[in-house]
């Protein structure tokens, strides 16, 4: 009896992990500047692009198989990583059995004064030199994630640890992009042993490491000799399991332009084909007082288009810029009022491309509100950027919003079979295309 109470017990916590329904993530309603009923995604209920993904979502978290890949892109805000990280934690948390691979990271501190998210750890043994998207010169292409660091001694190592206590991703594939005119090829250090490509891309510009073991630490080696050099350009982390993968994109002081200019950018994402698309660029585009709203829009339908070459059926979500304020003088402000003429360019191009626009000058309280933000500890001094706990709210808010259009979705969902646009399971993770080695 004890014997077929033991098996009949993880049975039971089987059906319950399976019957049990995600919720929206609880968020207090504190703040009386907050407008929370705003707190939606808008977007046509006919487009073919968002039922396409929610769709696809259906379908992976009810089958257990296939992959969702949703790709964050923006500036300041984004290389932070607190805002991604708690959308990206939520879906864990929500989907605890389909956590796919953290995705693509970079090791931003590597180099000097640049910070780093903090959900993973980055030492360099090394001084490297930086190049990113919003500088006038590109001394190496740049691809995905529109940052770049060369090193060029012998002894570097970069040492990457994944920081985030609550979700463990088991990484067992590591690739890493870069390029070298010398032929420097990179290894990686696990626990003191060096790891060499299991298949590498000269095409592509990408190293493939296939890991006997999964782990979430590891350093990757660039052995430069005497006139070498390697520059990094983007790591991906994959565990191969089903599931989501919410990958962020993020530079500092990042344009919509700045991203065009990032020769490599397309052939990159085409590695991830990306299912969602969420845009949070435009704060810097329209931090000026000569912010031209139709090349604003121009340059974002360019982008746009350079990722439908990759998957027409890709959506679109617009992250309405926040409201900010200009810096006088020493502890004088001036609200931006671009955020208004930015957030009419948003709903264009959701309007534009049949995606979803998620309102945050709104939501956040519109023009002003980002003084009573800093008032509330929830926005740095500057009003431009928010504090960590600003950064989670907005996280959470983001998830929320996101959360409930699925579950609208859903109820509405009706018995017909899927649309024949959607991805196959079987061909729902394209990495593993990258490598005959894979499987």
């Amino acid at each position: 009896m004890k014997k077929h109470l033991a098996l009949l017990t993880p049975l039971l916590l089987l059906a319950v992990c399976c019957t049990a329904q995600p919720q929206p993530v609880d968020i207090p309603r504190q703040y009386n500047f907050i407008l929370y009923d705003a707190n939606d995604l808008r977007y046509n209920a006919a487009s073919p692009s968002m039922k396409t993904f929610f769709e696809k979502w259906h379908r992976v978290t009810t089958t257990q198989q296939g992959n969702i890949n949703i790709v964050h892109i923006g500036g300041s805000h984004v290389q932070a990583g607190t805002m991604s990280n708690t959308i990206r934690t939520n879906l864990m948390h929500a989907y605890p059995g389909l956590v796919a691979g953290r995705g693509m990271v970079f090791p931003y501190s590597a180099a000097a004064k640049c910070n780093n998210p903090r959900d993973y750890r980055v030492h360099c043994s090394q001084k490297v030199t930086l190049t990113r998207n919003i500088y006038k010169e590109h001394t190496y292409p740049l691809g995905l994630c529109g940052i770049a660091v060369t090193a060029n001694d012998s002894l570097t190592e970069i040492a990457i640890e994944m920081n985030e206590p609550t979700v463990r991703y088991n990484t067992s594939r590591i690739i890493i992009f870069g390029h070298s005119d010398e032929g420097v090829v990179p290894q990686l250090r696990i626990a003191d042993r060096n790891v060499y490509p299991s298949y590498a891309d000269a095409r592509t510009d990408r190293f493939v490491f296939n890991l006997s073991q999964p782990t979430d630490t590891f350093s990757v080696v660039l052995p430069c000799q005497r006139g070498e050099h390697f520059t990094l350009t983007g790591i991906c982390l994959d565990n191969r399991h089903s599931g989501f993968s919410f990958h962020s994109i993020g530079v500092n002081g990042a344009a919509v332009p700045d991203y065009l200019r990032c020769q490599n950018f397309t052939r990159d994402l085409r590695m991830l084909r990306p299912d969602m698309v969420i845009f949070g660029i435009g704060i810097n585009d329209a931090s000026g007082r000569d912010f031209d709203t139709a090349a604003f829009r121009a340059n974002y339908l360019a982008l746009i288009d350079s990722i439908r070459i990759i998957n027409p059926d890709c959506a679109f979500v617009f992250i309405t810029n926040n409201d900010s304020f200009r810096r006088l003088r020493r502890n004088r402000y001036e609200v931006n009022r671009n955020g208004f003429l930015a957030r009419e360019v948003f709903y264009r191009l959701a309007d534009d491309t049949d995606g979803a626009v998620w309102d945050q000058f709104e939501v956040m309280g519109g023009l002003k509100s980002m003084d009573k933000w800093f008032k509330a500890k929830l926005a740095q001094k500057d009003r431009v950027h928010f504090t960590q706990a600003g950064y989670e709210l907005i996280g959470n808010l983001f998830y929320n919003a996101l959360f409930e259009a699925y579950a609208s979705y859903t109820k509405k969902r009706t018995n017909t079979k899927p649309s024949s646009n959607t991805t196959p399971d079987s061909f729902s993770n394209p990495l593993d295309f990258l490598n005959p080695l894979s499987n």
